[in-house]
């Protein structure tokens, strides 16, 4: 896919724009039906650009770079604002019938879905990521793929199934019975410990924690391998995650 997307980079590039800006819409739900995707697979108005190929697909989907779409768009005469500020678009192997358009007139809106059966512990791949309809979104139904993509599945999830911001976590960087250091820090005073872990977690994630001397139980939050804070600074950690995702 991005050898693709290079050639047509520089084929574009030593051709020249064949318009002048036409400004140019995401489709709603992106779609090729070839293997090959195209300007026309992915924007309402592409006119003779249309034909520019994109990427290959493979498999049953393809994840692209909203900003290498955007470059090689503009090369090919076509202005696409990207007011929404898409980091990946998913683009889906089919395409869409007059049976599929009659769904989504019915009011059925486009969620993300998994496109293969996915075991618990598996990381979630931008492949494995497809738009689908259903006739309600999931409260928690990411509506970015980035939201989802590098964490690892809680469960094993099926293929067809609406992807859930509950369904992933962080991938695991401590285990459980790991002889970890958590840090307390506060007013210029810096505090450590070696405590063990009691259970698993990623980073951003909290964990219970015993002191290997007194063998009190604590809460701390994971920040990397082996390390964890207790104190101000993992309420500060939990509260700029917390803004990180609810802007995504």
């Amino acid at each position: 896919m991005t050898r693709l997307l290079a050639i047509a980079a520089a084929a574009l590039t030593l051709a020249g724009p064949a318009f002048a800006g036409q400004p140019v819409a995401l489709k709603a739900a992106t779609y090729d039906a070839d293997g090959i995707v195209t300007l026309g697979d992915l924007f309402e108005g592409a006119g003779a650009a249309a034909r520019v190929p994109i990427a290959s697909r493979t498999g049953a989907s393809v994840a692209l770079n909203a900003l290498a779409v955007q470059a090689i768009a503009r090369r090919a005469g076509l202005d696409w604002a990207n007011a929404e500020g898409l980091k990946t678009i998913v683009v889906s192997g089919g395409a869409v019938g007059p049976a599929a358009a009659a769904t989504a007139a019915r009011g059925n809106v486009d969620v993300l879905t998994y496109a293969r059966n996915i075991a618990a512990g598996e990381a979630i791949a931008p492949e494995d990521l497809v738009w689908g309809k259903a006739a309600v979104a999931p409260s928690d139904s990411p509506r970015d793929p980035d939201a989802m993509i590098g964490l690892t599945a809680r469960r094993a999830l099926r293929a067809g199934a609406a992807a859930l911001a509950r369904d992933v976590s962080a991938p695991q960087v401590v285990k459980a019975g790991e002889i970890i250091t958590v840090t307390f820090e506060a007013d210029g005073v810096a505090l450590s410990l070696q405590g063990k872990a009691l259970t698993a977690a990623g980073v951003g994630e909290t964990l219970t924690v015993e002191n290997t001397q007194s063998k009190k139980a604590i809460q701390a939050l994971v920040t990397g391998p082996g390390q964890a804070v207790v104190g101000p600074a993992a309420g500060d950690l939990k509260a700029a995650r917390s803004t990180r995702f609810a802007t995504r």
